[in-house]
């Protein structure tokens, strides 16, 4: 029987005999995945501990509390890779994915497929012992700089579009891949997209099994859904020292294509002192569409904090994903609604321009709020997730529902 005080006891023992504030961060981490205390909640053969859910927090906040450093960058690919498998691909991708010295990117939508992600046109082709990939996706995070995308390709267009879809493990670094980066509106350049010309992917690196890449693909995006991956990393109370030196040079250049996030997400926290800014705190009609962004914040916290619980006590990502996604998209057109009443036409000055709110940033919250209701799944696609698979409503009508994809597409 697992419990707290012991778990805390041996997670100080460990910093004890092994804690050292001027080890590299890749040496900490090699550590932390050798002893098993990097993902204790994972099974004992994929560099866990077999330990409870919730156990991962008490490590995380055990290990701060002793000054050391707390990352694992397990990031999307982690635990489909775990949950997914098959083994000999958990044994290669693991455990470099974990200590940081290979990095991973999303490769799922297409400019023809978004939230229609099963309509997917990329292509791989098995040729002897590698796939050969062609095709092209976009909105794809950190693909600059991953070593490894997670790819979603088509291998069968003699079934159904759902069935014949393979998730790969994609090499970035060969001359059949291409990374340009994408300029957004507000001016940040956070997506890349990527063009596949021949590229190659050993036989064996595939996620689950051939053509079941849909499954795979869902395990990715309820993991994307569930609050549990997007985390801000914090360094309060550890020791000076290499690692954290190396964590922080980390965190920075991960957090340079996040950095206009709240502002897509609407910057609640700004509504009140920009109606202060501007003389209008006393405005009744401010006032209740301000009580109603308050209102819309505080429940999309108290479901973060259930999906948080959830997870901590080993149960799978479930609807409380999808009921967060959309209520953040609610919450931040409330935001933008409430800076548009208050700004007026000067919401629409940006940066240095002489008058703009906040610096330009209600501007950038204006442009970037639409993107909330689209990232990681439409508000229609949450509707639909919540209504067919919480609430056990039919499914939409679907006149290629059985029908083979290529006589689909041809039709």
């Amino acid at each position: 029987m697992v419990n707290e005080s012991g778990l805390r006891r041996d997670v100080r023992a460990l910093v004890a005999r092994s804690w050292d504030p001027n080890l590299s961060l890749r040496e900490w981490r090699t550590i932390l995945v050798d002893s098993g205390w990097a993902v204790p909640s994972w099974p004992e053969r994929w560099h866990g501990r077999g330990l409870p859910a919730w156990a991962d927090g008490i490590v995380r906040d055990e290990l701060r509390a002793c000054g050391a450093v707390w990352s694992v960058p397990s990031g999307l690919a982690g635990p489909t890779i775990l949950e997914q498998g098959p083994d000999d691909v958990r044994e290669r991708f693991l455990r470099p994915l974990l200590t940081g010295e290979e990095v991973w990117c999303q490769l799922f939508s297409e400019p023809s497929a978004g939230s229609d992600l099963a309509g997917l046109t990329s292509t791989a082709i098995l040729d002897g012992d590698e796939w050969v990939v062609n095709g092209q996706k976009v909105w794809n995070t950190s693909a600059h700089h991953a070593d490894f995308g997670m790819l979603l390709a088509r291998t069968d267009w003699d079934v159904p579009k759902h069935e014949g879809l393979t998730y790969f493990a994609l090499p970035m670094h060969q001359p059949g891949v291409e990374v340009r980066p994408l300029r957004q509106m507000n001016f940040h350049s956070s997506f890349n997209e990527v063009f596949m010309t021949d590229a190659r992917i050993p036989r064996a690196w595939v996620v689950g099994a051939p053509n079941r890449g849909w499954t795979a693909a869902l395990a990715t995006l309820a993991h994307e859904r569930s609050f549990s991956i997007l985390g801000r990393t914090d360094t309060r109370g550890v020791t000076e020292g290499r690692a954290l030196a190396e964590l922080r040079v980390e965190a920075a250049e991960s957090a340079k294509v996040y950095s206009w996030y709240p502002q897509r997400a609407g910057r609640a926290d700004l509504a009140i002192p920009h109606a202060h800014e501007v003389g209008r705190g006393a405005d009744p009609v401010v006032r209740q569409e301000i009580a109603r962004l308050v209102s819309l914040q505080r429940i999309g916290q108290w479901t973060a904090e259930r999906a948080t619980a959830a997870r901590r006590l080993g149960r799978p990502p479930g609807p409380e994903g999808s009921i967060g996604k959309l209520a953040l998209s609610t919450l931040a057109r409330q935001a933008h609604r409430v800076h548009t009443m208050l700004a007026g036409a000067h919401g629409l000055l940006a940066g240095n321009d002489d008058g703009a709110p906040f610096g330009g940033i209600v501007a950038e919250i204006l442009i970037s709020t639409p993107a909330q209701s689209i990232a990681g799944g439409t508000d229609e696609v949450q509707r639909n997730i919540l209504g067919e698979k919480a609430l056990g409503l039919p499914k939409e009508p679907d006149a290629f529902r059985g029908v083979a994809y290529r006589d689909a597409r041809a039709r």
